[in-house]
């Protein structure tokens, strides 16, 4: 199994395409996010750290960030959405 593949066993992170090209959302998100796991992308969108996933600590600060509805966290081990 190669390390990409280990990525986000846990958690998995969902940027709805209305606000996927926010480039201040992006770097907002980038700003609160304690253990990195968004970015400003190439494009100046909202990119995410794949290897940084599952280090979540499901602080909801990035769901305060955003607006409502716009980013979702799954906790893959339960099933459950924090929105």
């Amino acid at each position: 199994m190669s390390d990409t593949a280990l990525h986000g066993i846990f958690i998995a992170v969902e940027v709805d395409a209305s606000v996927r090209d926010d480039r201040e959302l992006a770097a907002r998100l980038a700003e609160v996010c304690p253990v990195d796991i968004y970015a400003v992308g190439e494009d100046g969108g909202v990119a995410i750290v794949p290897e940084h996933l599952d280090e979540c600590v499901l602080c909801r600060l990035c769901l305060e960030a955003s607006p409502p509805g716009t980013v979702r966290v799954l906790k893959k081990y339960s099933g459950e959405f924090l929105e």
